[in-house]
């Protein structure tokens, strides 16, 4: 899996013109889920989403957890974060993972962010035309990949 992770002070989603999902002051997940990704992949990032010290304390330090400060979380479904430009210029997007598997895995996901957070988690709508709104707060951008993890 990878996503790209953003701190924001607010982020939403709107699908038809109509807000579907908004969030203060949190972190806004881009997850692209590739057919080699497992439930060791998901639980694996969201340990490190809910626990990643990218919030500043009273010194202005990051040293602050999304948990620590009972920030908001917003996960959104990219499959073209698989994309690979290596050849031409038209992007091949042959290692995501089809909807059959994606879908299921996705929303795994989001239910094993939920326990680790301890909250309910705001969404996208997987495979929808999405307009994602955001105020990077930082700017702090973090791109992971679940298989860079050892």
């Amino acid at each position: 899996m990878k996503i790209v992770l953003q701190r924001v002070a607010e982020a939403s989603v709107k699908i038809k013109d109509q807000i579907h999902s908004d969030i203060a002051s949190g972190l806004l997940v881009l997850v692209g889920i590739e057919a080699a990704d497992n439930k060791e992949d998901l639980i694996w990032l969201s340990n490190k989403i809910c626990n990643m010290r990218l919030f500043g304390d009273d010194n202005g330090v990051m040293n602050l957890s999304l948990k620590d400060i009972d920030g908001e979380l917003l996960v959104v479904s990219q499959f073209t974060l698989q994309a690979s430009t290596k050849k031409g210029n038209r992007p091949s997007y042959i290692k995501a993972a089809r909807p059959e598997i994606s879908i299921p895995l996705y929303e795994q996901f989001v239910q094993q962010l939920e326990k680790d957070l301890g909250k309910k988690v705001a969404t996208g709508v997987f495979g929808a035309d999405m307009k994602v709104a955001l105020i990077n707060d930082g700017p702090v951008t973090i791109l992971m990949d679940s298989k860079n993890r050892i």
